[in-house]
């Protein structure tokens, strides 16, 4: 692991509020590897968090859920000693505002929660659903909103269904897995698209929140083999999960020009 991302442990650990949770923290991170907490709970899909977990590893970071059968939960301390909080993809259908109400049924889940640590010094990634809830409904943390693509003026993606999108990241030309996902209606000092739609939305963005970083995906770069199999799709997965590195490395300011 870089000893940028190591010294980034030791700074985010020292902006978290109340004591550590319980039960694990300590040996988890005993090999030095910063912490992601992922959410794993009603307002996330099947398999989408550890889809996340997937590609955070591959990343170089230790994971743990946080949800309602977990064994962290939200409350004061859920977000202690961690580098990074990840809100994954949602079911297929589901309403952002429903994710957002579901989410809001977690026993000691509050928005502010979320909101303090990134404004003190943390990292937020959400994929999808969580690129949604980055906006309003959700955690407010974007310099602007978050919207849906296929009804955007111009997609190319037209329909809720399982498939493929074209973006530009980074200028080049690449094909993603995509359901229904968003694109950013932001600006600001800081913000940066990492890649745009055919429509010149933008897909992928990292954005200054407080003293903390946002990243926000509209497609899945944690998308699985299995995903595009299930969906009769050409595999784009190890592509993909290079992207995700990307888009991680960029959230953390560790990415190598």
């Amino acid at each position: 692991m870089p000893a940028v991302l190591a010294a980034a442990v030791l700074v985010l650990t020292a902006a978290g509020c109340g004591g550590p949770p319980g039960g694990g923290e300590e040996s988890e991170r005993a090999d030095g590897r910063p912490l992601a907490l992922v959410y794993r709970g009603p307002a996330a899909c099947e398999g989408c968090p550890e889809a996340a977990r997937t590609m955070l590893e591959r990343g170089g970071f230790a994971v743990r859920y946080v949800g309602p059968r977990e064994r962290v939960r939200f409350g004061p301390s859920a977000l202690t000693g961690v580098a990074l909080y990840v809100q994954p993809g949602g079911s297929n259908g589901q309403e952002v505002s429903t994710a957002w109400a579901l989410l809001g049924r977690e026993p000691g889940f509050s928005p502010d929660l979320v909101r303090a640590y990134v404004r003190g010094g943390g990292r937020y990634l959400g994929l999808c659903m969580g690129g949604y809830l980055a906006g309003d409904p959700g955690f407010d943390l974007l310099p602007g909103d978050s919207g849906e693509y296929v009804r955007s003026p111009g997609a190319t993606v037209t329909d809720e269904q399982d498939g493929l999108v074209d973006v530009a990241w980074r200028g080049r030309p690449q094909r993603m897995y995509f359901q229904d996902g968003p694109f950013f209606d932001v600006d600001g000092p800081g913000t940066e698209v990492l890649a745009r739609y055919p429509n010149d939305r933008p897909a992928v963005v990292v954005a200054p929140y407080g003293t903390g970083r946002v990243a926000v995906s509209g497609p899945h770069p944690e998308a699985p083999a299995d995903w595009y199999r299930d969906y009769g799709l050409p595999d784009e997965s190890q592509a993909d999960l290079a992207l995700g590195e990307d888009l991680l490395h960029t959230l953390t300011g560790t990415r190598t020009p």
